[in-house]
């Protein structure tokens, strides 16, 4: 990467209250708000973002919910410390690309992924029936058709590894998939696979998971999962990275998570 931080741009909330949520969740990822510092006054906020108190409230309530802030009689509503965060949470894990990731970021990344797939990989190879094999060629020939730096090919990315994770049959290692699509999402738009060699080493890799899986073996589809988090922690770091068009986005809204 050629900045410290990074700002990668997510899907829009569809509800005022959402997106009430979003810009309070943006500004304190951001640090805008420090921990342990109070938001300003109902009155002022429903000013600013020029809505209602209900609005407001269900905006806070969210928040609240997903660890970012806390309600204190008499004090008011203030900035929880980081460690209280959700960052498995979908819009967690969002708000922080909208904010601006550095190399830290995209390193924790690295880090669950390399903790949590690998071992969905193994069981996935143990577990797997004919419709996840299925599934996962299917996600693996779309990738073969499409551009690397289109959409469609980070969509295919992203279902194939979800795909992975869901033939392990372990309901915790699904719970991944919010961090799996920010980490890809992140290296798509930073390092889109455009050249020959990185397209064929990313279609290599990803086809040796499908086979390994499919074909019972454990120990391989595990090592061909690490290899290809490790490829995609290289090309952040190359300096001839190229990002995907500005703007791009991924739609993972028709991934079936569970």
């Amino acid at each position: 990467m050629t900045s410290r931080v990074i700002v990668i741009p997510m899907r829009r909330a569809h509800s005022n209250h959402a997106e009430v949520a979003r810009s309070i969740g943006v500004d304190i990822i951001a640090g805008r708000y420090d921990e342990g510092a109070r938001l300003p006054g109902d009155a002022e906020l429903t000013a600013m973002f020029g809505v209602s108190r209900p609005v407001l409230r269900e905006s806070v309530k969210t928040l609240v919910a997903k660890g970012l802030l806390t309600t204190k009689a008499r004090v008011g509503t203030v900035v929880r410390e980081r460690g209280a965060w959700n960052m498995f949470d979908a819009d967690v894990l969002a708000w922080h690309l909208d904010a601006g990731i550095d190399k830290r970021f995209l390193g924790d990344l690295a880090e669950i992924r390399l903790a949590v797939e690998p071992r969905a990989a193994a069981l996935a190879a143990m577990r797997r029936t004919e419709a996840d094999i299925a599934e996962l060629q299917g996600s693996m020939d779309r990738m073969r058709r499409e551009a690397p730096d289109s959409v469609g090919f980070a969509d295919a990315d992203l279902a194939l590894h979800i795909a992975v994770v869901n033939a392990s049959g372990n309901l915790f290692m699904r719970s991944i998939g919010n961090v799996i699509e920010a980490a890809l999402r992140a290296s798509f738009l930073l390092s889109a696979p455009v050249e020959r060699q990185d397209r064929e080493t990313v279609l290599l890799w990803h086809q040796r998971i499908v086979d390994a899986i499919a074909a019972g073996d454990a120990e391989a589809a595990a090592a061909a999962i690490v290899e290809v988090i490790h490829n995609g922690m290289r090309r952040h770091e190359a300096p001839s990275a190229t990002p995907a068009a500005t703007g791009a986005s991924v739609n993972v809204e028709s991934v079936d998570w569970l």
